[in-house]
C-alpha cells in the first residue's frame, strides 16, 4: 500500500508541475499567437488543448508506472528523467506544431478578410514581402491588404494560383500596408444593419458583438471573413476602416 501511496504522490507532483507548464504556454498560444476570435476562427484552442492534454495525462501516468524506491537511485532517475525528455519533447513538437499553423495576418482581398496562416504563406514568395511588413510576425496577427493587380495577366496568374490553393491573401508579392487600401475597404464594406436584416434570429448575437465595439449601429459597416475552420463577419468603423469587432456569422 505504501508503494500505491508513494507512485500516487510523486504522480501528482508531475501533475502539478505540468498543469504549470500548460498554462505558461496558453498564455503565448491562446494570449498571444491565437488571440480572440482566431482561437475559434483558426481552431487554435481545439490544437493546443489536445497536444497538451495529451502531454499532461501521459507524463504524470508514466511517472506512476516507473517509480519504484526498490529500485536503485540511479535507476529510478534515470527512468524519472526519461520520462522528463519524452515529455518535454512532445509539448515541445506540439508547441511547434501550433506555431506553424499560427494566424499572422489579416488580409483585406478584394471584397472579404481572409486569416492568413504561417503555414499557408509560399516560402518562394517570402522575398517578396513589401518593405515594413513582416511576413511571419510572433506577436498575432496583423492587418494587411492585397493591393490592385498592375496588369490583366498578374489578375490571371494570381487567380489561377488560387484555383490551385494558394490563396491571394497568402501572397507576400501581392501585400501593402492596410492603410493604403482603406478607400477600397470602405467602398466594398456593407452596412451593419444589413446584417440584422439578414439574420433576425441571430439578433442577441448581434447586439452583444455590436455594443463590444463601443460604438453604435449606424456607425459600423461589415465584411466577411474566411478562416480556416469557418466563416464569420468583421466589423468595421464606417468612417476610418479599422477592425472594431468580430461576429460568429457566415456574411456572404
Amino acid at each position: 500500500m505504501s508503494q500505491w501511496k508513494n507512485r500516487t504522490r510523486v504522480a501528482a507532483v508531475h501533475l502539478g508541475i505540468s498543469l504549470a507548464i500548460a498554462c505558461c504556454a496558453a498564455l503565448l498560444v491562446l494570449g498571444v499567437w491565437y488571440p480572440y476570435p482566431y482561437r475559434e476562427i483558426s481552431g487554435g484552442r481545439e490544437l493546443f488543448l489536445l497536444v497538451v492534454g495529451v502531454d499532461v495525462v501521459l507524463g504524470p501516468l508514466c511517472t506512476f508506472i516507473v517509480f519504484d524506491r526498490t529500485k536503485p537511485r540511479a535507476e529510478l532517475f534515470r527512468d524519472l528523467a526519461l520520462v522528463g525528455v519524452i515529455q518535454l519533447a512532445g509539448l515541445g513538437y506540439g508547441i511547434w506544431s501550433v506555431h506553424v499553423a499560427r494566424p499572422v495576418h489579416l488580409v483585406f482581398e478584394i471584397d472579404r478578410f481572409r486569416v492568413v496562416h504561417a503555414v499557408e504563406v509560399p516560402d518562394a514568395l517570402l522575398s517578396k514581402t513589401p518593405e515594413g511588413v513582416t511576413a511571419l510576425p510572433l506577436g498575432g496577427p496583423t492587418l494587411l491588404a492585397v493591393r490592385p493587380f498592375v496588369s490583366a495577366q498578374e489578375r490571371m496568374d494570381a487567380t489561377l494560383a488560387a484555383v490551385q490553393g494558394v490563396a491571394l491573401g497568402s501572397r507576400p508579392d501581392l501585400w501593402q500596408p492596410y492603410a493604403q487600401a482603406l478607400p477600397r475597404i470602405l467602398a466594398a464594406a456593407r452596412p451593419a444593419r444589413q446584417l440584422r436584416e439578414r439574420f433576425p434570429a441571430q439578433a442577441a448575437v448581434l447586439d452583444q458583438a455590436i455594443a463590444a465595439t463601443g460604438q453604435s449601429e449606424q456607425a459600423l459597416v461589415y465584411l466577411p471573413l474566411v478562416g480556416r475552420k469557418s466563416f464569420w463577419t468583421v466589423l468595421l468603423d464606417a468612417r476610418t476602416a479599422q477592425v472594431v469587432g468580430y461576429v460568429p456569422l457566415d456574411a456572404f
